[in-house]
């Protein structure tokens, strides 16, 4: 059989047909943007099909050429209502996912250059009556790049204005990848100045623009109203919780099948879904379109999303990430989930000090998929929890491990693991403790939430023994929840329970009096009860009592 061509990053929707590529019809998003709010924002996951599909736009509503034929075999083509839209506007398209600078002048310069071209593209609008010595002299101002910062700010604005005049109807605005510039300069600290200016040249045209007919934004995020859209009243959000064009952005199931057997795969399915499946978009499961573009082309099940370029943030990100975040990470890893509030408004500022801003970039992101989404006394609370086999490859295999690496003293921690898991448990007990002390800071273990900080300490300390365990993390067993489990994945080896406990001073409690509390948790509690069903034989119980960087342990 022979296969169309895959359109492995191709993004102009025009080549894409006349070169007969592959394509999933995702023309319907037409008719909901046609029928749709004056102004719509599309946040987006990187490489989710947000570029081809403005682009698809762009051609269905330009009215410079005629690209009708462009759509005849596509669903959007059975809807005469919608069809009678095609070739009839001006349209105005811009994209920023190219801006990408490590400081605010060059940033400016290349958004200056952007919208030098923009103008140039539409040149043949100054050979008209309409044009005063005013509106030329602001034109040449743009294309010559010596206008002011408020010239440019107003930009779209007038460049719409002059459309119209001189289509004699509205102009249709496309902005692809509005936030990456916003990006950038969050990463490169200078957000503050940056977002003034993007704030300013977005809502000139989108707010009150008596000249504007459509609006169309895609981006990762939804930067919060307050620092872009502030009283942008006809700005709808169309974001992964929204039910509006769910479908539209990365591939359904049943593209994703009908692909797969067109070119001779339809039995990778399984495989395929576990690896890049799991995206939630309002009920409708959604797989990762980049990795499924790659995986046909290559025919081989590895990750390609996470390690394409646009990765760095968020590993940052997570790398000096709390202890809590880390904890509830590791829960994530072993495929658990965790309960978080949810809110598509993004304040950048807020990524690194917030853990909640946080939870909610990596859902945006990609990075997470979200389930049971209630409202709970004004608040939307949903599961998160790892999507797919590629992005746990990513957080196993660049950030955990990139934790474990980072620890204090992590060369000696070799012995303390190889006594744990098959050596003299009271050698591992002396240098455990050791290691502890040695590794800790008084600042680490002080606080209300110490017991957590030695929690995600020992998750991170056994990370490296994943080929040999499953490791758990606050689940339950017999009649509790026990802190850690290793379950030994050859059942001859070693089965281990930890218990974390912090001395209460304020109860006047002291080691022993703790560690007896830790032991008789795990005994009643019947923790060893979910190896036991396993069928390990070998189980040994670890009671560990911190008090700050003192540590006390007990094995049985």
């Amino acid at each position: 059989m022979i296969h169309k061509k895959l359109p492995i990053g191709l993004s102009d929707f025009k080549k894409l047909i006349e070169q007969k590529c592959y394509f999933v019809d995702k023309s319907l998003l037409i008719k909901e943007v046609v029928e749709g709010s004056e102004v719509l924002l599309f946040p987006r996951p990187r490489r989710f099909g947000k570029t081809l599909n403005l682009s698809m736009l762009k051609y269905f509503y330009d009215n410079s050429a005629d690209n009708a034929f462009l759509f005849d075999d596509l669903l959007i083509s059975k809807d005469p209502e919608v069809m009678a839209y095609q070739g009839k506007f001006p349209v105005i398209f811009l994209t920023f996912k190219d801006i990408k600078s490590n400081n605010l002048a060059h940033c400016m310069d290349s958004l200056f250059d952007l919208i030098a071209k923009l103008f140039q593209e539409h040149y043949h609008i100054l050979k008209n009556d309409f044009m005063g010595d005013f509106d030329i002299n602001f034109y040449n101002r743009i294309l010559s790049k010596t206008g002011s910062l408020s010239d440019y700010e107003n930009s779209l604005k007038y460049l719409s204005e002059y459309l119209y005049k001189y289509h004699k109807v509205n102009p249709v605005i496309l902005i692809d990848e509005y936030d990456m510039p916003i990006q950038s300069a969050y990463i490169n600290n200078y957000y503050e100045d940056l977002i003034i200016f993007i704030r300013n040249l977005l809502s000139g045209c989108l707010k009150d623009n008596v000249y504007l007919e459509k609006a169309v934004l895609t981006g990762i995020l939804r930067v919060a109203k307050e620092s872009i859209f502030s009283g942008l009243n006809n700005l709808k959000v169309c974001s992964m919780i929204s039910k509006f064009s769910a479908d539209k952005f990365g591939f359904t199931e049943e593209e994703v099948a009908q692909f797969l057997t067109a070119f001779d795969l339809a039995e990778k399915l399984p495989k395929v879904k576990e690896w890049y499946d799991g995206y939630n978009y309002s009920g409708i499961e959604i797989y990762n379109p980049w990795s499924i573009l790659n995986y046909i082309s290559e025919q081989e099940i590895r990750p390609y999303w996470v390690n394409t370029s646009g990765n760095e943030l968020i590993k940052t990100l997570l790398l000096k990430a709390s202890d809590l975040v880390k904890q509830d990470m590791e829960i994530l890893v072993n495929e658990g989930c965790v309960k978080k509030q949810v809110e598509d408004n993004i304040v950048y500022a807020d990524i690194d000090q917030n853990d909640d801003s946080l939870w909610n970039f990596l859902l945006m992101s990609g990075y997470l998929r979200y389930d049971n989404f209630v409202q709970e006394e004004e608040v939307w609370y949903a599961d998160l929890k790892i999507p797919n086999r590629e992005v746990k490859y990513l957080f196993e295999s660049e950030v955990i491990k990139k934790w474990f690496s980072n620890m204090r003293g992590s060369l000696r921690l070799e012995p303390v693991l190889t006594n744990l898991t098959e050596g003299d448990l009271k050698l591992f007990k002396y240098l455990f403790i050791e290691f502890c002390q040695s590794s800790f800071s008084y600042f680490d273990v002080s606080g209300q939430e110490s017991e957590k900080f030695y929690h995600a300490y020992v998750l991170g300390m056994i990370v490296s023994l994943r080929d040999q365990y499953t490791i758990k993390s606050n689940r339950e067993s017999g009649y509790g929840r026990y802190d850690i489990m290793m379950i030994p994945k050859t059942l001859n080896k070693r089965g281990i329970i930890f218990e974390f406990k912090k001395v209460n001073k304020y109860e006047n409690e002291d080691f022993d009096t703790a560690l007896l509390d830790a032991k008789n948790q795990i005994n009643e509690k019947q923790y060893a009860e979910e190896l036991r069903t396993l069928g390990v034989k070998n189980i040994v119980c670890i009671a560990a009592v911190f008090d700050k960087k003192e540590v006390r342990v007990d094995i049985f």
